[in-house]
């Protein structure tokens, strides 16, 4: 299951934990993400993954949203993976919740 296989290395990689969902009390920085879509095309899947850099501050929010995108542009180094592409990238601050967060979307050739 390729989400498996992207919590593993983001959690032997990134400097916070990351969630697949929030669930009870959730540290103060940390990594959400899912899958909002995929394909498979001549054998190959693709997968579009959402991941939110969740953080107290808007600084530390950028900061771990700089940290997260290198460290998923590091995928490319396990077997699992064949491609890995940015799609965006932005400020994704929940408004009602006064939580900092950006969100980077990524587009992930897998087998």
């Amino acid at each position: 299951m390729i989400e498996m296989i992207i919590k593993n290395f983001l959690d032997t990689h990134l400097s916070v934990s990351a969630f697949l969902e929030k669930s009870g009390d959730m540290p103060k920085s940390y990594v959400l993400f899912e899958k909002t879509g995929s394909s498979k095309s001549n054998h190959l899947l693709s997968s579009t993954f959402a991941f939110q850099s969740i953080a107290p501050s808007m600084y530390e929010a950028a900061t771990l949203n700089e940290e997260l995108k290198n460290v998923v542009e590091q995928l490319i180094t396990l077997d699992e993976i064949s491609a890995v592409s940015l799609n965006s990238d932005y400020n994704f601050t929940d408004t009602e919740t006064k939580q900092y967060r950006y969100q980077a979307v990524f587009d992930i050739k897998h087998y």
